[in-house]
């Protein structure tokens, strides 16, 4: 019983980072006018780890080792994906990008069985064929979709996604999930300062700007990645990848309720398919699922 509820509190969780994620779509775009994206990371992240190791100052305290190590990998592998789908992107149609990256649904059961031997079975992969056509009606627009440089660049990124989700599912642990964050984070923060640098780093001017920055850095980011690593230490990585599968769904309520967008037919039978496969990997009997996807924790 405790492990059903630990489940259903690790699921709630993950639906509310990825609703927080979600909610900054619209932000970010607006705000990409006038901060280089690559400057918007690297003024975000710092102030997501002082904002996390405020709230819990003793929480690396709690950490061994070797989970700073895997913490900064992970961090690490974040990091490179992030830079690479923001580089992407400078390349590709946001559409197009929102598509590729949505491809760790995908990507996440396929490394989970070659790392960590987990067996995916028929249901769980329906649910992800769902998953992957609710995000392709959400996010590709008409014109098609091509490979090309940024095309390239933000599969890799989306293969790196699916990396730090199986990462999370394998080392994450309860009573370490503050602390892990907290390195996660400031791993984050160094990669992006790095590679903002060289150019100068451009600052927000305007009050309504910095209010932005702060809610993506303190909600969005050091909250979020908290509840993540939290949330991951209770599910399986291909669970956690369909319940994440839900952002673009959340992008798009958000964009229709605070950033003007026409609420279309794609757009609810896109999410409709998003939130079908998520309802059938959660609310499944808990055997059938546990028979289909086998946990082994490295």
């Amino acid at each position: 019983m405790r492990q059903v509820t630990a489940g259903r509190l690790a699921t709630l969780a993950l639906l509310v980072t990825t609703a927080t994620w979600g909610s900054t779509f619209f932000l970010i775009k607006d705000l990409s006018d006038r901060i280089p994206a690559i400057d918007f990371l690297a003024i975000r992240f710092p102030i997501a780890t002082v904002a996390l190791f405020l709230i819990f100052p003793r929480a690396l305290r709690s950490l061994s080792p070797e989970s700073r190590r895997q913490a900064a990998v992970l961090g690490a592998l974040y990091a490179v994906a992030q830079v690479l789908q923001t580089i992407g992107l400078a390349h590709t149609a946001a559409s197009v990008s929102g598509f590729i990256t949505g491809l760790y649904v995908v990507c996440t059961p396929l490394l989970a069985a070659l790392l960590l031997g987990n067996r995916i079975g028929s249901v769980t992969w329906f649910a992800v064929a769902l998953a992957m056509a609710g995000v392709g009606l959400l996010t590709l627009q008409p014109g098609g979709l091509a490979f090309g440089y940024g095309e390239t660049l933000t599969l890799v990124a989306a293969v790196i996604y699916a990396l730090h989700i199986v990462g999370l599912g394998a080392w994450s642990r309860p009573h370490e999930a503050m602390g892990m964050s907290v390195v996660q984070l400031a791993v984050i923060s160094v990669i992006c300062l790095v590679g903002a640098a060289p150019g100068g780093i451009v600052l927000p001017e305007t009050g309504r700007d910095w209010l932005s920055v702060v809610y993506m850095a303190v909600f969005a980011g050091a909250l979020a990645m908290a509840f993540q690593t939290w949330a991951q230490a209770h599910l399986t990585p291909t669970r956690s990848a369909i319940i994440m599968s839900m952002e673009p769904v959340f992008a798009a309520f958000f964009a229709v309720l605070a950033g003007g967008e026409e609420l279309t037919l794609r757009l609810v039978v896109g999410g409709l398919l998003v939130l079908s496969a998520m309802l059938i990997v959660e609310l499944l009997p808990r055997r059938r699922i546990e028979a289909e996807v086998t946990h082994i924790a490295v």
